[in-house]
């Protein structure tokens, strides 16, 4: 019996989560991915670069180590994945020209440092360090420092050699990016004249690799999109630090059974009195997009823990006792704390590293 056709335009969130990846009828092919791998390749013509790093669609974005193509995740091929994607995870990331064109950018950093082998250059090793260093679980990145590119949120060239070449080469490659100019007075611009020469010392050369394997494309995962989600967010997901209790005691006030019924009566004629569990539903978005844009971390990670600290506020009966304004200040501050934790050591503690 030949299986029904996935119709994406029309298919219930159910069904599509009970479908698996390998059987989504995507492809780069006639979307909006083509137009940006297109404009990928006319930026790299435009430098005089013949190499044009082949690109598919993959788990996540990905240019696998010594391997030359860019991975692309599966839910950027159909608006019905994105919109799925945005719901479980809070965005999608690579979602619009702008933020595709960035990661293909980065990407193809990647490809050309293993299609050229221009990581084991010994000048590239003196400026940007070796390319053997291990990656770490987290990294610990100073905000102000202009020896590194701002390219990808998360101050990401401050996370390894590769990744400080990488965003280097994305910046260079960006039209209009006038980075003699905006970059002069930073140690990075020593970097990105670097690239530039580089770059010119390749133009017209044809690449050492220029096909490489394509690892976890999307047309070998036989797990449906249910357990995609499941394990994607168990990945990320962090317990929850066991001293909220004493940290929002500062922020709010707990009630106990008899206090609780009579703030429920005092409501009743004071509609501006707020339990700490409204507050933070009020003012949750506010505090989630300052909060990402300051440390770059995703936005669904902070949401969780703001979903937890709500939770747990509401499980104590607390209500806001302080100005409001007074009460989110302290809230965020706090929430940031836990927040830059775990950007450093992998955990919302910030006690001990992730294994």
């Amino acid at each position: 019996m030949t299986p029904k056709p996935i119709d994406l335009d029309h298919i219930s969130e159910e069904e599509l989560l009970a479908t698996r990846i390998m059987d989504l009828p995507i492809a780069i092919e006639g979307t909006w991915l083509q137009e940006c791998v297109q404009g990928l390749y006319a930026e790299l013509e435009g430098k005089g670069l013949l190499f044009h790093p082949e690109c598919y669609l993959a788990d996540e974005w990905l240019t696998p180590e010594g391997e030359v193509a860019i991975g692309i995740p599966f839910y950027l091929a159909h608006p019905a994945l994105i919109r799925l994607e945005r719901r479980m995870m809070l965005e999608a990331e690579g979602e619009g020209k702008l933020w595709c064109m960035q990661l293909l950018r980065h990407e193809a950093g990647h490809a050309f440092s293993y299609a050229y082998n221009l990581h084991k250059k010994r000048e590239w090793q003196k400026v940007f360090g070796s390319s053997k260093e291990k990656y770490g679980s987290t990294y610990k990145f100073k905000p102000y420092s202009k020896s590194y590119v701002r390219h990808l949120d998360g101050f990401y060239a401050q996370y390894h050699p590769d990744e400080d070449f990488v965003e280097t080469f994305a910046v260079w490659l960006t039209p209009e990016g006038d980075w003699q100019n905006k970059y002069q007075g930073w140690k990075a611009l020593e970097k990105l004249q670097f690239v530039d020469r580089l770059m010119t010392s390749i133009k017209g050369v044809r690449p050492l690799k220029p096909k490489g394997k394509k690892l976890w494309q999307f047309q070998n995962l036989t797990i449906t999109l249910e357990k995609y989600y499941k394990k994607k967010y168990r990945y990320e997901q962090e317990e929850l630090p066991d001293f909220h209790d004493v940290q929002l005691g500062k922020i709010f006030s707990p009630l106990t059974d008899e206090e609780w019924w009579a703030f429920k009566k005092d409501r009743r004629k004071n509609k501006e009195l707020l339990t700490a569990e409204e507050l933070i539903r009020k003012y949750s978005k506010n505090i989630l997009n300052s909060i990402d844009r300051s440390t770059g971390e995703r936005k669904y990670i902070i949401n969780d823990l703001l979903k937890n600290i709500s939770l747990r506020a509401k499980q104590l009966r607390m209500i806001v006792s302080q100005p409001q304004a007074l009460a989110l200040m302290q809230l965020g501050v706090y929430v940031t704390s836990l927040t830059m934790n775990y950007i450093h050591t992998g955990l919302l503690r910030g006690t001990r590293k992730r294994t």
